[in-house]
């Protein structure tokens, strides 16, 4: 009987070529990149949540005055910033605004709510802001509006009093901006430093 030994000698080499290309195509070379890392949270572990509650008093009824200050993007004019509707209907839940992202959450005939968006890498604040056109008489109203936000993320005590005492400052004046326009007035030129970017 005569044997082959020269196809069971190349069958065998073949075999061993091919485990050899399997093992190290499933072994990562030297400079080859790892798997990304898991994103960071963005929650909160210990919250101190803040709310800032403003009003003032305007010589019009409710009414009124939220039919000229009351569209979600009318805070580009008393506010004094750029303003523009980048998804959904101005005034309709779900509507975004391009001013820091803010999505109008809740409403009702003569309020609105809005929240700004959890953000990749930053710790969320829960920031949101309710603006109201309350009634007093048939004839006047108030503007009320309502700032809640967390400031944990702050370094200490003294930086969120100047945090607040900031948010403050900048809000009076928007409702200061706001009576003027529910009152038929005109506002007064911008600060020559320019139209600052809302704070957050």
């Amino acid at each position: 009987m005569r044997i082959q030994f020269g196809n069971t000698f190349a069958v065998c080499a073949l075999a061993i070529v091919c485990l050899v290309s399997a093992t190290s195509s499933q072994t990562p070379s030297p400079g080859a990149q790892s798997a990304p890392a898991a994103s960071v949270s963005v929650a909160v572990a210990s919250p101190t949540y803040t709310s800032i509650p403003l009003e003032i008093a305007v010589n019009r009824p409710a009414v009124e005055v939220w039919k000229r200050i009351g569209k979600f993007c009318d805070i580009g004019e008393w506010l004094r910033i750029p303003c523009t509707i980048t998804s959904g209907k101005d005034g309709e839940f779900g509507a975004v605004r391009s001013v820091a992202n803010e999505v109008l959450v809740g409403k009702t005939e003569l309020s609105y709510t809005y929240t700004q968006p959890v953000r990749e890498g930053r710790p969320y604040n829960l920031y949101h802001g309710t603006l109201e056109a309350r009634p007093v008489t048939a004839t006047t109203s108030k503007i009320v509006y309502t700032l809640f936000f967390d400031n944990s993320m702050l370094p200490d005590n003294a930086a969120r009093e100047a945090d607040r005492a900031r948010r403050t400052t900048q809000f009076n004046t928007a409702l200061q901006n706001m009576k003027i326009l529910a009152e038929g007035g005109t506002l007064p030129p911008a600060p020559e430093r320019g139209r600052a970017p809302l704070q957050e």
